[in-house]
């Protein structure tokens, strides 16, 4: 397994690997890698096979950093990423700096980005409004960069891998999305890179996530007619309000397809939510089904 740090160079082995017939299967991430991670990168390998070349990126994106969040806390250990990745199979990182990915151009700052106009303006793309513009340019320019043709995201992101999708659709990638189940811990938090901030008084609140994706489910399940949207999500806010650490940003039921707001809640619904845990945001979300 080798490291690059130059878009240049990076580009020039994609061709190389083009021109000799190899498939490339790509997995962006922001490093800090957890079995959640490790688990895209096999799924990448499935698809691209043993003589395909298998890519991670590792590039903390400050585009989709609003100046109020957490860009230079978020966590980085580029040798703890590097031993995963080798376990995991991966050929290649790739993890650029910044003024590889933005470089100015002359006395001309870097200017161009990519904004998704439909599916970003609800639940994340409401919080945080700069979110997705910076999401969406940094996955065109790592396309264009690393040439896959396959990519795999977590669908415990589930709104940017819709959106991606879209970007990818209507601009015409050549590239096959693959969207892998969120993988969990034992007791059902969901794995990210952040939950390292929580302590443990913390950590232990933050299940109040997946227990609300629970019974959310479990009232779907007994009322298959449906349930008015403000009469769970005001139940599920009274549930998260009894942890004292709990902040939720937003609850929100929606069509898979577009994520637009559902009527009513019933089978085939999508739920997801944003909840501070003391400092930390997190999010979760699930078809009910």
């Amino acid at each position: 397994m080798r490291t690059v740090t130059s878009t240049s160079a990076m580009q020039k082995l994609a061709l190389g690997w083009k021109r000799a017939g190899r498939r490339i299967g790509f997995v962006p991430t922001m490093g800090y890698l957890h079995a959640g991670h490790i688990s895209l990168v096999e799924k990448a390998r499935q698809k691209v096979g043993p003589d395909g070349i298998v890519v991670v990126s590792i590039y903390v994106n400050p585009t989709q950093f609003s100046p109020q969040e957490d860009l230079a806390k978020y966590p980085r250990d580029l040798a703890r990423d590097q031993k995963l990745c080798r376990a995991a199979g991966t050929d290649l990182i790739f993890a650029p700096a910044n003024d590889q990915m933005y470089p100015p151009v002359g006395r001309v700052p870097y200017s161009t980005y990519v904004a998704e106009e439909f599916l970003s303006q609800v639940m994340e793309g409401k919080a945080r409004p700069v979110h997705f513009r910076g999401v969406t340019t940094v996955v065109a320019k790592l396309f264009n960069i690393v040439l896959p043709d396959v990519a795999v995201f977590g669908a415990k992101d589930y709104q940017q891998a819709a959106i991606i999708t879209k970007m990818v659709r209507d601009l015409n990638f050549p590239i096959q999305i693959i969207v892998a189940p969120t993988l969990r811990e034992p007791d059902g938090l969901a794995m990210s890179s952040r939950n390292k901030y929580l302590s443990p008084s913390e950590r232990s609140q933050a299940l109040s996530l997946s227990q609300a994706l629970q019974q959310a489910r479990a009232a779907v399940l007994k009322s298959p007619a449906g349930i008015p949207v403000e009469r769970l999500r005001k139940h599920l806010l009274a549930d998260f309000a009894r942890h004292p650490a709990a902040r939720v940003d937003y609850i929100e039921f929606f069509d898979p397809e577009t994520l637009q707001p559902a009527r009513s809640i019933r089978k085939g619904v999508h739920m997801a939510m944003a909840v501070y845990i003391g400092k930390t945001r997190l999010i979760d979300n699930g078809t009910l089904a």
